[in-house]
């Protein structure tokens, strides 16, 4: 390989971080929605892999079925998180052409 070849190879690769890294600050602006016990309990993340938000209808609320009540929470959170997971893997797809960069994988996780 040349060293213009591998020059240019090094740029397209610099080029390719710098834009997957605005699409990581773009991604913590994004959100996904997930719900649980037919929307009962409504559980929001953002593409940082945060949890930014729950909401629970006061009906499911029932001091003695608690566990019922986490459960939900915990299905409405993880699949919310999976969701932002999707959005961020999406968006960097756009960017690698698809390729599996290693290390990109758990990247956000």
């Amino acid at each position: 390989m040349s060293k213009k070849m591998l020059g240019d190879l090094m740029k397209q690769a610099q080029k390719m971080q710098q834009e997957m890294g605005k699409i990581q600050e773009e991604s913590k602006k994004k959100t996904a929605e997930a719900s649980a016990g037919g929307g009962m309990v409504v559980a929001t993340a953002n593409g940082a892999m945060e949890i930014v938000s729950i909401k629970i209808e006061k009906d499911v609320v029932n001091p003695d079925d608690l566990e019922m009540l986490q459960d939900l929470v915990v299905a409405a959170a993880n699949e919310a998180l999976r969701r932002a997971q999707q959005i961020v893997s999406d968006d960097m797809s756009k960017v690698t052409g698809g390729m599996n960069i290693p290390g990109m994988g758990n990247m956000f996780g």
